[in-house]
């Protein structure tokens, strides 16, 4: 099978978690002395018990498609996610395939009180302790591109430092990985791995099968109401929605839209 966009950016940084040498112990002890975090599943859940609960996320370009706002000020976006009723905000922080970086999160963070998820291939547990000390709220990990005793590990260093954990899965068998890892934060990922294509369906499969107590989001190919208002039917907690945000001619209308559905 040809290699699919996201074994190459995993190979990207696996090489660069292989080359990291920095002490774990020192950056553990830095993440544990960072200030309280601002509660990222508890403000979704809280949020989803009223509406549909939307992760706004701040993106500069994708691999398929590049530059979606080159000129993208972080602060400024921030401001108007929280004004126009984003629960939380997801910030890319990978460089070479997103154009993101540390200093999008943290000038997006400080512009803001929204609860903040580092958008990034976390593949190694530096990385985990990375996104504590960068000001990050919650840390993404991707079933796909860990084994299950990473995934578990990660998981369990994550929370014992302050982050949550958003768990991102695309099928039944990623599902039980993040179960066993007790994710109570799962992300359905609707982007085919190999096709890049956007299925819809999958996320209304899934949903159905995680159990009570587990906080459930959408990702990807969240276009507009219609598509928001099917996943909240489905019985999702929450939506994460970039490219249509950051594309939009009024970014506050549609945040506005997802609400309303």
């Amino acid at each position: 099978m040809a290699a699919t966009y996201l074994d190459r950016i995993v190979a990207y940084h696996r090489n660069r978690v292989d080359a990291d040498a920095r002490s774990l112990d020192t950056l553990i002890a830095q993440a544990l002395s960072q200030p309280a975090t601002r509660g990222f599943r508890a403000a979704l859940e809280r949020d989803s018990s009223q509406h549909l609960a939307v992760i706004a996320e701040i993106k500069r370009r994708s691999p398929s498609k590049g530059d979606l706002f080159p000129g993208l000020d972080p602060a400024e976006l921030a401001s108007t996610y929280q004004a126009c009723g984003a629960t939380c905000m997801s910030v890319l922080t990978d460089e070479p395939h997103f154009g993101g970086s540390a200093a999008d999160l943290q000038l997006a963070r400080r512009s803001c009180g929204l609860p903040v998820i580092r958008k990034d291939f976390t593949l190694g547990p530096r990385d985990v302790c990375d996104a504590r000390i960068m000001g990050a709220d919650c840390v993404l990990l991707i079933a796909a591109a860990l084994s299950p005793k990473e995934l578990c590990e990660f998981h369990a260093l994550a929370t014992s430092i302050g982050l949550d954990v958003l768990v991102e899965i695309h099928d039944e068998k990623e599902l039980e990985v993040a179960l066993e890892a007790d994710a109570t934060l799962v992300g359905v990922n609707q982007r085919d791995l190999v096709t890049f294509q956007v299925d819809h369906e999958r996320a209304l499969r899934m949903a159905s099968l995680m159990p009570r107590g587990v906080v459930r989001v959408a990702e990807s190919g969240v276009r507009n109401g219609d598509d928001a208002a099917s996943l909240r039917q489905a019985g999702y907690h929450a939506v994460l929605v970039g490219e249509s945000l950051v594309t939009a001619r009024d970014t506050c209308a549609s945040l506005k839209a997802l609400l309303v559905a």
